[in-house]
């Protein structure tokens, strides 16, 4: 977990060497959960050790999943197609990755249950998706605010064959719905048909959702409503079973970080554990390098990133993005800005507003500090460069984001020394980040 220490990272001039990335968070969590789900042995390779797997680990446990580890390291998860226990008070941190997709399949798993998290947690919403459980029969009520975990979840008396669902604030809701519909469709014996009723934000989540899905037999179809919105159909013959044995790829959000230092520290630095066939769309973060002048090339399972030397005056290339697919990366980007040649815009990030803090307040905020002009709107941040001069020493909040932290270390390619507050906030995803950043970064 976090802890109160911070981390002095003296001025750097180029990265180079190799990084193993850890497993996907994304991934990890949505594996866990549907081989808990789904009937037969399941062994999990790769997994993510971090925060916010081990409060899932906790989570299936205290539901009566047996979990045990084999000595190759993989975890094998005896399957049983829903939850032996049905009473529990579940404390998920501040993993939306488990709170979301939990609320819904326990929803349908006919118990009594309680789910609650960090202060944090209780402050990003969850209402939309509680709207749509209850609209097919379940039985959730709040614990504290309305709309906010944290939730009390009942057995509900489950009907309906179609529901929809907000996406512009999170695509963690429709995640949610799309896990748990076969345990409803095994109930009610007809296909369950879900709609997004507005603009679906980080559709590639969604995209790693089906993918996993459907390595575990269940295969959902996609198609567009007269109206336009995204439909999806899952079949009344849905039912999970095991996938034998599956790989966790490595996490594709913190290989942007190793991008950046590629990038602006010359390189060469190579990536490993994620490739070009990557399921998960935050790989999609080299065209960003690509547009501010950085090489980057695909082995199979590795990336290789290389930039040019900045300390010779020369600077990357200004971007104005869109970042709707790829939010959590798009942090990376708004460090990367202040190298650029001239103001970068980051566009369609609202989703930042509800992560594991106001990243659009804090990004602003933080770069701030390092000197940076910044503006920012409701879904928008720009930033300028800092000019030779223009640098000021910065002790960095983390505001308890993993992501903040990681990405901040980036600026340590300015003249002067950073402080990333509260560094240990990493374990939520990366618990070796600092370690690995300093084997391929030099003064």
């Amino acid at each position: 977990m976090s802890n109160t220490t911070s981390l002095s990272l003296s001025p750097s001039t180029h990265a180079r060497g190799q990084v193993h990335l850890p497993g996907s968070k994304s991934i990890s969590n949505r594996v866990l959960l549907l081989a808990a789900l789904s009937q037969g042995v399941t062994r999990v390779h790769g997994l993510l050790d971090s925060d916010d797997t081990r409060v899932m680990l906790q989570a299936l446990e205290q539901l009566g999943v047996n979990l045990s580890y084999e000595p190759d390291g993989a975890l094998q998860v005896q399957g049983a197609g829903e939850f032996k226990v049905k009473e529990a008070r579940l404390f998920l941190g501040n993993a939306g990755t488990a709170f979301r997709p939990l609320t819904a399949v326990l929803a349908f798993m006919g118990g009594d249950y309680q789910l609650s998290g960090v202060p944090r947690m209780h402050e990003r919403p969850i209402g939309d998706l509680v709207d749509a459980l209850r609209s097919l029969g379940a039985q959730i009520g709040y614990l504290g605010a309305q709309d906010y975990p944290p939730l009390a979840i009942g057995a509900g008396h489950l009907v309906g064959a179609e529901v929809s669902v907000k996406g512009s604030v999170s695509s963690q809701f429709l995640t949610a719905l799309l896990l748990a519909a076969p345990l409803l469709v095994a109930r009610s014996g007809q296909a369950l048909t879900i709609r997004v009723t507005d603009t679906l934000i980080s559709k590639p989540y969604i995209d790693i959702t089906l993918n996993l899905m459907a390595r575990f037999g269940v295969h959902v179809q996609q198609s567009l409503s007269p109206s336009g919105a995204l439909t999806y159909c899952v079949p009344a013959s849905a039912m999970y079973q095991s996938a034998g044995d599956i790989t966790v790829e490595g996490d594709a959000s913190s290989a942007s970080y190793f991008m950046g230092l590629g990038l602006i520290g010359q390189g060469p630095v190579v990536i490993r554990g994620v490739g070009a066939d990557s399921i998960q769309g935050d790989i999609a973060f080299v065209h960003t390098i690509r547009a501010m002048g950085g090489q980057a090339s695909f082995a199979e399972q590795a990336l290789t990133v290389q930039g040019f030397r900045v300390a010779q005056g020369e600077r990357f290339k200004a971007f104005d993005l869109d970042f709707n697919h790829i939010p959590d990366a798009a942090m990376t980007a708004a460090v990367l800005a202040i190298y650029a040649d001239g103001p970068c815009q980051l566009r369609n990030i609202g989703s930042w507003r509800v992560k594991e803090t106001d990243r659009i307040h804090a990004m602003h905020t933080e770069l701030g500090k390092l000197g940076a002009q910044v503006q920012s709107g409701d879904d928008w941040l720009k930033v300028w460069p800092i000019a030779s001069g223009q640098w000021r020493q910065a002790s960095i909040h983390t505001y308890d984001d993993h992501r903040r932290a990681m990405c901040f270390s980036l600026a340590t390619f300015g003249p002067v020394p950073v402080v990333i507050e509260d560094p240990g906030c990493v374990a939520k995803t990366f618990p070796t980040y600092f370690d690995e950043f300093r084997q391929l970064v030099a003064a």
